[in-house]
C-alpha cells in the first residue's frame, strides 16, 4: 500500500547547491530553483539552505516559539517532539508526544504532527496518537485534549491546523484529519469516520465540518484577511491545493482548485502537497513536488526551495524572516526577505 512517507520520500536524490559562499557552522544543502524574477524580492540569490538538525524518522510540525527563541518540531513515527535552538541544538521536548497508552498495533504514526502557538500563547498540536486536537503547557508539558470526536466518532489522525486570528471567529481552529496515523490508512479497522475531513473547531468547543470530499487533506492555511482557507491534498492521483471562500460563520461559501501540482509530480520530483504557511503578503510557501513551492495569491509559481528530498512542512521563525523546513530525516532553514503572517 502506498503511504504518505513512501510517496513523499521517492526520488531522494541530491540536488546541487548554489554558488560557493562563506563557510558556515551548518552544512549547506540544496538550492532555490528560480522561475520568476519576482523571487528576487522574496529570497536573495545567495541565500544558503542550511541543515541544522538530523536523526529523526520523519520530521514534521515545525513551530517557532518566540517566548524562548527556539523551534519545536516532531518526529511523528518516533512519537517525539524536539526542541532546537542555535545555542543548545536538538533536544527532546516531549516523549511520547502523542499516544501514551499500552502497546497497540493501531498506529503507524502515533506522535504529534502539526503545531502552532496561538494568539494567547498556547502550544496547540495535532495529536495523531490520541486522535485529537490538544494543548500542551510549556512548563509542565501537561496535555489537554480540546476535541477528539465528530458526531460521536473518533477522528482519524489530525494532521495540521491553523488559527483564525481576527474577527468574530478569532481563536477558532481549522484542521485536517487524514488517516495517515492509522496502520492500514483508509483500510484501518480503527478508522471510525467514513471520510477524511477538514474541520472547524469553534471557540465554543463545537466542531463543524468544512469538507468531507477530499481524499487526503493535509496542510492548511489562511489568507491575511482570514477570508480564504487553503488545504493541501496529499494524493498522487490528485495533488492539488484547494481554496475556500469563507462566510461569516467560518464555513465555505465556495471552493476551487487553487493550484494543481500534477505536472510537477509527473517530473518525478520528490514530495507532494503537504504542509504550508502564508507570508505577510498572502503568498503561499507550500510543500509540493520538488520542495517548497512559492506561490502568489494568484497561484503563480515563482520558485521552489529544494533540499534534495521531500519537504513535509515549514514555519517562519527568528524575526519572522527565517523559513524552517522539515524535510524527511532533517531540519533545514533559509533566510527570506519576507515575513511570515503575523510577524
Amino acid at each position: 500500500m502506498t503511504t504518505r512517507r513512501a510517496v513523499l520520500g521517492a526520488g531522494l536524490a541530491a540536488i546541487a547547491g548554489g554558488p560557493a559562499l562563506a563557510a558556515s557552522a551548518y552544512p549547506r544543502i540544496g538550492g532555490v530553483r528560480r522561475l520568476s524574477p519576482e523571487l528576487d524580492q522574496i529570497i536573495a540569490r545567495d541565500a544558503p539552505i542550511e541543515q541544522i538538525a538530523d536523526g529523526v524518522a520523519w520530521a514534521e510540525g515545525p513551530v517557532w516559539v518566540r517566548d524562548g527563541g527556539y523551534l519545536l518540531f516532531s518526529d511523528v513515527p518516533g512519537n517525539t517532539m524536539y526542541r532546537w535552538s542555535a545555542q543548545d541544538g536538538k533536544m527532546v521536548f516531549l516523549r511520547p508526544s502523542g499516544y501514551d497508552g499500552p502497546p497497540t498495533k493501531i498506529f503507524r504514526e502515533a506522535g504529534s504532527n502539526g503545531a502552532i502557538v496561538s494568539v494567547t500563547g498556547d502550544l496547540l498540536i495535532c495529536d495523531c496518537g490520541n486522535r485529537a486536537i490538544a494543548s500542551i503547557d510549556f512548563d509542565t508539558r501537561k496535555k489537554t485534549l480540546l476535541a477528539s470526536t465528530y458526531k460521536g466518532r473518533k477522528f482519524n489522525s489530525p494532521n495540521d491546523l491553523v488559527e483564525q486570528r481576527k474577527g468574530r471567529l478569532k481563536g477558532a481552529l481549522y484542521f485536517t484529519d487524514p488517516p495517515f496515523g492509522l496502520e492500514g490508512i483508509d483500510a484501518s479497522p480503527a478508522k471510525e469516520q467514513p471520510f477524511n475531513g477538514v474541520y472547524l473547531l469553534r471557540p465554543t468547543g463545537e466542531v463543524a465540518l468544512v469538507d468531507d470530499k477530499l481524499s487526503f487533506p493535509n496542510g492548511v492555511g489562511l489568507s491575511p484577511d482570514g477570508k480564504q482557507l487553503y488545504v493541501s491534498v496529499t494524493d498522487p492521483k490528485r495533488p492539488v491545493i484547494m481554496a475556500y471562500d469563507l462566510g461569516a460563520d467560518g464555513l465555505p461559501t465556495s471552493s476551487r482548485v487553487f493550484f494543481d501540482a500534477s505536472d510537477l509530480a509527473k517530473t518525478g520530483a520528490p514530495g507532494l502537497p503537504d504542509g504550508l504557511k502564508i507570508d505577510a503578503k498572502g503568498r503561499l510557501f507550500a510543500s509540493g513536488p520538488g520542495g517548497i513551492l512559492i506561490l502568489t495569491p494568484e497561484a503563480k509559481l515563482l520558485g521552489v526551495i529544494e533540499t534534495g528530498g521531500p519537504i513535509a512542512n515549514c514555519a517562519f521563525g527568528d524575526d519572522g524572516k527565517t523559513l524552517y523546513l522539515t524535510s524527511s530525516h532533517i531540519v533545514a532553514r533559509v533566510r527570506t526577505k519576507t515575513s511570515g503572517l503575523g510577524w
